[in-house]
């Protein structure tokens, strides 16, 4: 084709872009299936069908888009099969890897329950979920076996003592992050209470944001520890001070981890506390309707917020949800203290708190009860769990502190426990989850105990260092945030290992500035290994470490060999 010719060649139209699935730009198309069953029905009014024929009818009788779709917004997934090794996670569909037996998460929004409500847990526990009870890190029990035909039961002994499981799970708000100390800490800013109480009452189970295009993770706190990972869930609310307005939130919109990790984006308001309820609701509203629906793998928040930027975002939440500006405000100061709040601490009534660490999160129906028991023999009513898998009784009278420490210790939760105890955590990982590769807890668990042993004798880590286990790429355990953090894999086809990432935290961990870890080219561990490397890594790092030198600075600084 000759110059003249292509120049007489008429240029082809340009090719429309695919509609993304935003709501308010392209309609409600059903652009996948997810999206297909969501608006064919809202997921909501599965519960019914639970109630009224699967429970009754067993479990074949559920079809696969309520069992794999809808049952998630009632705090249900099927469980992994029992016997099914790593290998077989990528090779075999999601209904053949999946068991008769349910996960089931609760909601506790801000961690916080009653001893009436933790001894109806712990019976849950043993009644139905063959004794199994963790506490995960978005502040809430997650059991295993759950039997379709004990749902309802279940519900019901939930339902009357002011606990379930609505939009526990599913593409929706999911339980509230508060902190643990919230309304008794000596230094807290102000109180989310009211906040998350409101949030659950006006928008949590109702049709408005029931379909949202993937889950949304919500954060509050008031205290200076920043004790909630701000950083990591699609909105946070963080209590600050404004030199004119008073206490109130700084609010951060968009992140989130899993296998696109994102730190969220200060939006730089101000939002007064009687207002943060309805600010809260305009950013899901943003979600809803301008979220990417289009494909799973765009479809949270953190990618609209990294296409729109914070001034866009602001701007339109402000002009199409609230109706009205919001003031420019400051920014939070650098966390003080620590986020896991284990230890002993006094409340501002001059009664103290006690915060306990479980081994990764396990705890049980059996160890619930006793910890219901140990609670009110010290005084207290009132238990909450953490955004890291811990366990705090409120209320201690003074005398009865030393009481409630030892009989906590005496049940494996530990008030004064070793570094690598209090700050490993680990997701459900093979044992129950159908994603995962590797087995998680047991190899944390393991690991804690070799650790404790290979540095009994080294006062250096009297200072917490985060080791985080996941058995997938999707981050439960929040990998990319730990000092170590260990991402579950196939090693040469069979072998079970981890990925590491290194040098990851949050400004709520005590970190200058929050940021991910650092992955080393090839390095890959076999759970064997696990011990040997993570202490190699460690002593390295006492040993070259400069003075006052965080080990996440020092894994960012050294080079790469070093890490190995």
């Amino acid at each position: 084709m000759t110059g003249t010719d292509a120049a007489a060649r008429p240029a082809r139209p340009a090719r429309a872009p695919k509609p993304q699935g935003q709501w308010k730009i392209d309609g409600k198309l059903t652009l996948n299936h997810n999206e297909e069953f969501k608006l064919t029905d809202d997921a909501l009014n599965v519960r019914q069908r639970i109630l009224d024929t699967y429970s009754k009818e067993g479990f074949a009788s559920i079809p696969s888009d309520d069992l794999s779709g809808r049952m998630r917004w009632w705090g249900l997934y099927t469980q992994r099969k029992q016997g099914l090794d790593g290998s077989r996670t990528s090779k075999l569909e999601a209904d053949e890897l999946q068991d008769e037996y349910f996960m089931m998460r609760v909601r506790t929004d801000g961690g916080a329950v009653t001893t009436d409500q933790l001894r109806v847990l712990a019976g849950i526990s043993t009644d139905f979920a063959r004794g199994t009870a963790d506490i995960s890190d978005r502040q809430n029990i997650q059991y295993h076996w759950i039997a379709i035909e004990d749902v309802p039961e279940v519900w019901q002994r939930l339902e009357d003592v002011g606990i379930d499981t609505v939009e526990a799970c599913g593409d929706c708000p999911r339980v509230i992050l508060g902190s643990p100390v919230a309304g008794v800490a000596e230094s807290e800013i102000l109180d989310p209470t009211p906040v998350i109480a409101e949030i659950k009452a006006k928008y949590i189970g109702t049709p408005e944001f029931s379909n949202l295009p993937r889950k949304f993770k919500s954060a509050i706190t008031g205290h200076p520890s920043l004790d909630v990972v701000h950083e990591i869930n699609d909105i946070s609310l963080v209590g600050v001070r404004h030199p004119e307005l008073g206490p109130g939130y700084d609010l951060w919109v968009g992140g989130g981890l899993s296998t696109n990790p994102q730190l969220a984006t200060r939006i730089g308001v101000f939002v007064r506390q009687e207002e943060a309820a309805e600010v809260w609701a305009g950013v899901v509203g943003i979600f809803r309707d301008y979220g990417y629906r289009r494909m799973r793998t765009r479809a949270r928040l953190k990618f609209l917020i990294k296409d729109w930027g914070a001034e866009k975002f602001r701007q339109v939440l402000q002009d199409e949800y609230l109706g009205r500006e919001l003031p420019d405000g400051p920014a939070p100061e650098r966390g003080v203290g620590s986020g896991d709040h284990v230890g002993v601490y006094e409340q501002k009534d001059g009664r103290f708190y006690v915060g306990a660490a479980p081994t990764v999160g396990r705890v049980g129906g059996e160890k619930l009860s006793q910890v219901a028991d140990l609670a009110e023999a010290a005084g207290s009513h009132r238990v909450r769990f953490t955004p890291h898998q811990k366990l705090l009784v409120l209320d201690v009278e003074p005398e009865k502190v030393e009481e409630l420490v030892e009989g906590l210790a005496a049940i494996g939760l530990h008030a004064r426990p070793s570094s690598f105890r209090r700050s490993t955590m680990a997701c459900t990982g093979i044992e129950f989850c159908k994603l995962a590769f590797v087995d998680t807890k047991d190899t944390a668990t393991a690991l804690i105990g070799e650790l404790e042993n290979r540095f009994a004798d080294d006062a250096p880590l009297r200072t917490p260092l985060s080791i985080h286990l996941n058995g997938c790429p999707n981050s439960c355990a929040r990998i990319q945030t730990a000092d170590i953090g260990l991402k579950g894999q196939l090693l040469d086809g069979d072998t079970p290992g981890f990925q590491v990432h290194l040098g990851g935290g949050l400004a709520s961990q005590d970190q200058e500035s929050g940021g991910l870890g650092r992955t080393v080219r090839g390095l890959r561990v076999p759970s064997a290994d696990l011990p040997d490397y993570v202490e190699r890594v460690i002593r390295k790092y006492m040993e070259t470490g400069a003075s006052g030198e965080t080990f996440a600075e020092w894994a960012h600084r050294v080079e790469e060999e070093v890490l190995v």
